[in-house]
């Protein structure tokens, strides 16, 4: 039955493929407020965060956030029926790309460090249209969804996508670097104790793998930011010129610099920023769980 709703849901998001942005909004809010209401868990954790993170908000501004929080997690939900089923026209004209030359122009080794914004898959699929990549993936417990997803990700250019078992074993993506793929790297994720360091992210410490910082030293590579900010129309990406003075000889000083560049870019959309992770879970010793 399960398998049977996922496919249902999933060929409903495809056929959403031509719908005018105005019925996206209109059935964006619908879909953020149902979520809001049978998806308590995720509402507790986008409040965790947003108090951690945002102090200075009083319970009514959080809650106002947390529901354009949902708003924009729903607008991206219905837009991916373009960017599953649109042609390459169809996600150029949803998604525009400032920036793309500083990766088809590049001679050097590229990390493409994308954070979890309510644009990170148009982002991903739109850059798929004009350059084949390398990036890792985590497996969703559904396995209709995880086809699903996989597959959208995979419609363009045919790129290298790896899955996350083992973040750790980097070989594969550097093998893929050497070939020459920009690496599309999400950042932003607390992937446990292990190969992680404690640095700071909106004043709290964060367990972070300074795989940037590492990867970069190693293969000689540029790093450079890949915002996807969601407009009333679409999507804004930026792709930054290669960061400056980067990397170092102190990794952690490089993690501790790249999660501040982050929190200045999610300040500018606070909204657009995926609170739904449990981005604090992973605690340095001897404190409790935040959630």
């Amino acid at each position: 039955m399960n398998k049977i709703f996922s496919r249902l849901l999933i060929a409903f998001v495809k056929s959403l493929r031509h719908l005018p942005m105005r019925a996206r909004w209109g059935l964006a809010r619908i879909v953020a407020a149902i979520l809001w209401r049978v998806v308590p868990k995720r509402r507790h954790i986008i409040d965790t965060n947003l108090r951690l993170c945002f102090p200075e908000l009083s319970e009514v501004e959080r809650t106002r956030l947390a529901k354009r929080v949902y708003l924009r997690l729903a607008r991206a939900a219905v837009d991916h029926g373009t960017l599953w089923k649109g042609s390459v026209e169809e996600v150029r004209r949803l998604v525009h790309i400032k920036g793309i030359e500083n990766i088809l122009e590049s001679k050097s080794p590229l990390i493409v460090v994308a954070p979890h914004f309510a644009g990170l898959d148009a982002a991903g699929i739109a850059l798929n249209t004009y350059v084949r990549g390398v990036s890792l993936y985590q497996r969703q417990r559904d396995p209709v969804w995880d086809e699903a997803i996989l597959q959208g990700r995979l419609r363009f250019s045919n790129p290298v996508l790896i899955a996350k078992s083992d973040a750790s074993d980097l070989r594969p993506v550097m093998r893929a670097m050497r070939q020459g793929l920009p690496f599309y790297y999400l950042p932003d994720m607390d992937n446990g104790r292990r190969n992680s360091i404690f640095v700071p992210f909106f004043g709290q410490q964060a367990a972070t793998v300074p795989m940037v910082s590492r990867l970069s030293k190693v293969m000689k590579a540029k790093v450079l930011w890949c915002i996807a900010t969601m407009t009333e129309e679409g999507y804004e990406v930026e792709i930054t010129p290669p960061i400056e003075n980067f990397p170092t000889a102190d990794a952690r000083a490089d993690t501790c610099r790249l999660n501040a560049e982050l929190e200045a870019w999610i300040r500018k959309h606070p909204d657009q920023y995926l609170w739904v992770h449990r981005r604090f879970k992973t605690r340095p010793e001897g404190e409790p769980s935040v959630y």
